[in-house]
């Protein structure tokens, strides 16, 4: 018998997602200054008001209220009229240093391990396939795919669907085999917020789903998935002109599913946004998927689960555990793959950012369309530090611009792919 197996994503504009983004653009201007910063940002938006919440620790030089103004705007509420804009908002902080007792922990030889530990305690999953060439369960990889194009139309080719307004949802329904192979596109549900551009509101809902159907989807969807069966319910309430913060508040950290593998794989619950790479939630999370996407590109199964468990304060795992739900292609029970990839890899918290390079302004992308299954991009980032040199005269103040590059994603390279071959003794050649 075949089964359904659906997941959702949300815009940029979606309220969570733009608490999410708030905390991330904080947590990159501090990376940008002082790589070594901690922070653990939490982000609040409702009707014409942000709240800026939670533990940072840094030298960095930067202006809260200005990030988050800048990181709305970008995102689109520009406008009084959506009645939550970057211009008008209030912007409170209430922000402190983080625990001496937590630091203690966290810091290199402070702690009862000398080693820099994990910033919290709890456990993180890891999760890759075959299904797409993201390596990511169809109905996540699909639903980022059409919010991610509905935003390009929306920014960049606004003459297409000129109504386009920020906030959206799309949740996407996949038929599968028995045998667990993705068979078709059963469902596509997508919510988007527009302007009232007619007096009747069937007339705008027949409008938008007609322009979904002709202009969005044949963009992103394979042709092939889709059938006479398929259905698309578009704006099912009929009307959807209020949204963004102004109809719901948001938070930081309310999306951790849309942020991963859209309950395909577990999750250990702790959010990512706003956390700097000290905070094994997020860091150890992107070193399990790191490693599980290796190992299906290497061949080594077509669809493998890692999770990884950790006590506060101290840098070695207490477990690592592998699931390949029977697709594993060698000889090793799952038991047996977990302790060599413990020989082939270091998932101590400050090896882990070593690694990946995680102590830099990479974050502000993730926010938003899935942390996962993301193609991985250079990119220069600048900052401007006001620094003090003593004169004669007295101390002077200088401006200082400083420039750097950073790689975005790098849990998603697949660099790993050939040393695992090696080790696993993988001979067959397998292509996604």
């Amino acid at each position: 018998m075949s089964y359904l197996f659906t997941s959702e994503s949300v815009s940029e504009g979606h309220p969570d997602k733009t608490a999410d983004q708030i905390s991330d653009a904080i947590l990159d201007a501090i990376l940008a200054q002082d790589p070594y910063g901690r922070v653990a940002c939490e982000t609040l938006v409702t009707t014409g008001l942000v709240v800026l919440a939670g533990e940072i620790t840094t030298t960095a030089q930067v202006d809260y209220e200005e990030i988050a103004r800048q990181t709305i705007r970008e995102i689109g509420y520009n406008r009084s009229e959506l009645r939550f804009d970057a211009e008008s908002c209030g912007v409170i902080i209430t922000i402190h240093r983080q625990s001496p007792d937590i630091a203690q922990g966290v810091n290199k030889g402070q702690g009862l391990d000398p080693d820099l530990g994990a910033g919290d305690q709890g456990m993180m999953f890891g999760y890759a396939c075959r299904e797409t060439e993201e390596y990511m369960p169809m109905p996540i990889a699909y639903a980022h795919r059409i919010l991610r194009e509905l935003a390009h139309i929306r920014k960049h080719e606004n003459t297409l669907m000129p109504y386009l307004r920020p906030d959206a949802k799309c949740q996407v329904t996949i038929e599968y085999t028995k045998e667990n192979r993705p068979l078709r596109i059963h469902t596509i549900v997508l919510s988007t917020q527009h302007e009232e551009f007619a007096e009747d509101w069937r007339t705008m809902q027949k409008k938008i789903e007609e322009d979904v159907r002709t202009i969005l989807l044949p963009r992103v969807l394979p042709l092939e998935m889709i059938d006479e069966r398929t259905r698309l319910l578009v704006n099912p309430t009929g009307r959807f002109v209020l949204g963004g913060p102004h109809a719901d508040t948001g938070l930081t950290g309310r999306k951790i599913i849309v942020d991963t593998y859209g309950g395909r794989a577990p999750h250990g619950g702790g959010a990512f946004s706003g956390k700097d790479p000290t905070k094994v939630d997020r860091s150890a999370a992107y070193m399990a998927r790191y490693v599980a996407k290796n190992l299906v590109a290497a061949g080594i199964a077509d669809e493998v689960l890692i999770q990884v468990a950790y006590a506060i304060g101290i840098a070695q795992p207490v477990s690592l555990y592998v699931n390949t739900f029977g697709t594993s292609r060698i000889g090793l029970s799952d038991t047996q793959i977990a302790e060599r990839l413990l020989e082939l890899f270091d998932f101590r918290p400050a090896a882990i950012i070593e690694h990946l390079k995680l102590q830099a302004p990479i974050y502000r992308p993730t926010a938003a369309y899935g942390h996962m299954g993301r193609k991985p991009e250079v990119i220069s980032y600048s900052y401007t530090r006001c620094e003090v040199e003593q004169a004669p005269e007295g101390p002077r103040e200088t401006l200082k611009k400083h420039t750097s590059t950073a790689e975005t994603f790098p849990w998603e390279r697949l660099d790993q792919v050939q040393r695992l071959r090696e080790f696993f003794a993988v001979r067959e050649t397998i292509t996604n």
